[in-house]
């Protein structure tokens, strides 16, 4: 059964463009409701904890450079088939092949700076969004 939790990031470059307002109106409008939000800065042993499922890879390195390079905003997400219908709404990581509209689409540079990070499964949403979240952050 589906879960109706999952989690995002609007990562450095997508801060950086200014686009958290236009990134957010399009979740919102997708019937997502916000359960909680975070404007924060990782550091690189943060990033690196986070992203941990991917150490050892050629790209490891440069994304946790990356993703504590400068503010992200954390938001926890609630909706009815939430990580499948995040992923559709956020598009393929490399926005080449994102979905005309997707916010990959619409935001992402390239397969690294791609705006946006969306869980891949219900598990990971709720570790991913404990890594942000209290329960008391969450509403």
């Amino acid at each position: 059964m589906a879960g109706n939790l999952t989690f995002t990031m609007i990562k450095p470059d997508a801060v950086e463009k200014n686009a958290i307002g236009p990134i957010l109106k399009i979740i919102n409008e997708a019937g997502f409701r916000i359960n909680a939000m975070k404007y924060t800065r990782l550091s690189a042993g943060q990033a690196g904890r986070f992203y941990e499922i991917h150490k050892g890879r050629p790209f490891y390195e440069a994304l946790v450079e990356f993703m504590s390079s400068g503010p992200i905003v954390a938001v926890l997400l609630e909706k009815d088939n939430a990580v499948e219908d995040f992923r559709k709404l956020i598009g393929a990581t490399n926005p080449e092949n994102a979905d005309t509209g997707t916010i990959r689409n619409l935001f992402a540079t390239n397969v690294q700076m791609n705006a946006v990070h969306g869980s891949d499964s219900d598990e990971n949403a709720l570790i991913e969004s404990s890594f942000f979240f209290s329960e008391m952050e969450r509403f």
